[in-house]
């Protein structure tokens, strides 16, 4: 089994590639630290070596940030090894679904603008942040303000917030008038 392993633009953080689904149609995961891994037998493998401080699992990908003072070159072969011995032992990634426990704040009256607001990020945001490794998750929109959720190489990247300012807020404000600004929420 061949890993593949890119750069993201979260220097702490690195994509790992295995070829195969990870967490498919099913979403994303994100595990911020050990505790909240329990759900997941792969992020708590992952965690269990010294120096991971975040797992973020994708589609066909798994990103893990490290923690400050540790090097790639020491901790990436063993993440690669955890990746391949647990993928290879055909152990599961996920033991069950879970849902998102954060409730969206958005006005109903504005159901048809949060539509718009969701399918632009679905169509042109989430697939260039997927390719860095990470995802974008609404979480609602009131007085034209739209609050985004930045997990895995996303969240703690230096570059995120001028991106999320820049880039997101500069294209959802083109396409939906009714956006005013873009704020950065941590849950």
């Amino acid at each position: 089994m061949f890993i593949e392993t890119e750069a993201t633009p979260n220097p702490a953080t690195l994509k790992f590639l295995p070829g195969q689904d990870v967490m498919g149609s099913r979403g994303t995961a994100d595990f911020t630290n050990a505790g909240a891994a329990a759900r997941s037998p792969l992020a708590e493998r992952l965690f269990g070596l010294e120096g991971v401080a975040r797992i973020f699992l994708g589609s066909d990908f798994i990103t893990v940030t490290k923690a400050e003072g540790v090097e790639w070159q020491a901790l990436k072969p063993q993440v690669l090894g955890a990746i391949m011995e647990h993928v290879m032992a055909g152990r599961p990634v996920v033991l069950e679904e879970e849902g998102d426990a954060a409730l969206e704040d958005s006005d109903p009256a504005d159901a048809e603008i949060v539509a718009q607001i969701k399918e632009l990020l679905d169509t042109r945001v989430r697939p260039a942040v997927a390719g860095d490794g990470g995802d974008i998750v609404f979480r609602g929109f009131r007085d034209g303000i739209v609050k985004l959720h930045l997990q895995g190489a996303c969240s703690g990247c230096p570059s995120s917030r001028a991106t999320l300012k820049h880039g997101v807020e500069n294209m959802l404000r083109h396409y939906v008038p009714e956006v005013m600004a873009v704020e950065q929420v941590d849950a």
